[in-house]
């Protein structure tokens, strides 16, 4: 298991380099991407989620955000209020020997700023970054 101090101080260089480790930038969640993830749909929206991935996270709370955190992944879940919007920013990444490595981040805000989206958004990503680690692995086994 990671040791929370690291998992900090990586995301604190992920933060302060952001464009060396997101150089595609962070995911606006909006309808659009919404609909091509395939997440508007009604049955998806109000099912609840059985993927084992939502469970068995380690949970870390300071003031300015929610680390979550097991054998795979490292999760930091980082809420922005202003006078004019709220925002809610998640980071993910993929822990390798213990140490973790930023795949993506994404923002949500708007009626999209609420637990069950961000929670859906996050299932589907954090699944989507799992089958391409799948891949690539069995890429690797066959060179």
């Amino acid at each position: 298991m990671s040791d929370p101090k690291v998992l900090e101080e990586h995301f604190q260089n992920f933060i302060q380099n952001l464009p060396k480790y997101l150089p595609d930038g962070i995911v606006c969640v909006d309808v659009r991407l919404m609909e091509e993830l395939g997440l508007l749909k009604i049955d998806k929206i109000d099912q609840e989620t059985q993927d084992p991935l939502s469970h068995y996270f380690h949970v870390l709370e300071t003031q300015d955000k929610i680390t979550l955190y097991n054998e795979t992944f490292s999760i930091w879940i980082v809420p922005q209020n202003s006078e004019s919007a709220s925002k809610t920013f998640i980071f993910i990444g993929i822990l390798t020997n213990k140490i973790p490595h930023l795949e993506m981040a994404f923002y949500t805000e708007g009626v999209f700023n609420t637990p069950k989206y961000i929670m859906k958004i996050l299932q589907h990503y954090l699944n989507e970054v799992q089958d391409v680690e799948a891949l690539i692995a069995s890429m690797d086994k066959k060179k």
